[in-house]
């Protein structure tokens, strides 16, 4: 098989089902370092009670390890969400080359919609960014995690 970037992406797809079975925002992420995943992550702040738990930030943190360097230069991140400015700016921190994203997040991305750090001018880094990959996919668990969540308010 292939690894294309909708086989990589369709692995994030995995772990934020994984999060979504977790009662988490459904978001996931894979790390690839010559076209092997050597980082893979969902959401956890709920399990963990740290806000910090997004599902980038534990995949960088193990795609760091996994290289032991803390420059991931030479990787490509796959998140089904647009990252949040805190993930944008570790993503960019970590000298990651490439970015590709599922879907926008209109109220809170930092990679083109609300916010753009991964290509910011007066930044020293800039990443690559891809978006739309698998996007319905990703669109569609998050809005039923959301549904769910509306309707056992009620």
């Amino acid at each position: 098989m292939e690894k294309t970037d909708e086989f990589f992406m369709s692995e994030a797809l995995k772990e934020a089902k994984r999060a979504f079975d977790k009662d988490e925002v459904p978001v996931g992420a894979v790390i690839v370092h010559e076209d092997n995943i050597i980082a893979r992550a969902h959401n956890q702040r709920e399990l963990l009670k740290d806000p910090t738990a997004h599902a980038e930030m534990i995949a960088l943190t193990q795609a760091a390890s996994h290289l032991d360097n803390w420059r991931l230069t030479g990787t490509t991140i796959y998140v089904t969400k647009e990252p949040c400015p805190m993930c944008a700016g570790a993503i960019m921190l970590s000298r990651i080359d490439k970015l590709i994203f599922a879907t926008y997040d209109a109220k809170g991305g930092a990679c083109g919609s609300v916010l753009n750090i991964t290509n910011n001018d007066k930044l020293n880094h800039h990443v690559e960014v891809v978006t739309g990959i698998l996007e319905s996919e990703s669109k569609s668990l998050l809005q039923e995690f959301f549904r769910k969540k509306r309707t056992d308010a009620i």
